[in-house]
């Protein structure tokens, strides 16, 4: 029963970022991105501060254990930015979010820390800074 718990809150993730950026407001209990400073993990964030509709689509392939459109999903993010909380080298992954009209990867990605994954952040500018989604308390 373990591991389905953390598929079960990146489930509740997707949801409550569905309703939220339909609604434009954090419903509670759920999961809500906040935003981050460059040299920050981690800060608060606004409804103007919503992830795209293609972070949803990575999220739930994330929840799905895949497919993944690039072959570097799932690969082993270094974290040599500095910027997310300090980890042992593996803990966290990266997923690439589709960049419409991009003719590469882009530079939008959700990282993931833990096996299975307990913690998500966002980057839409190639890891200058991120936006961790946590749950709302």
């Amino acid at each position: 029963m373990r591991p389905l718990k953390p598929l079960i809150l990146l489930a509740i993730i997707i949801v409550t970022l569905a309703l939220w950026n339909r609604h434009g407001s954090t419903p509670q209990p759920g999961i809500a991105p906040t935003a981050s400073a460059p040299s920050q993990a981690s800060a608060t964030a606004s409804p103007a501060d919503a992830l795209p509709p293609e972070a949803h689509d990575t999220l739930e392939r994330i929840a799905r254990g895949g497919p993944f459109e690039r072959s570097q999903d799932g690969a082993v993010f270094g974290n040599y930015e500095g910027l997310l909380p300090k980890q042992p080298r593996g803990y966290y992954h990266e997923y690439t979010v589709a960049t419409p009209g991009a003719r590469n990867r882009g530079a939008r990605r959700i990282i993931t820390g833990g096996t299975p994954p307990v913690v998500w952040y966002y980057t839409d500018d190639h890891y200058r800074s991120f936006r961790r989604l946590e749950a709302a308390r």
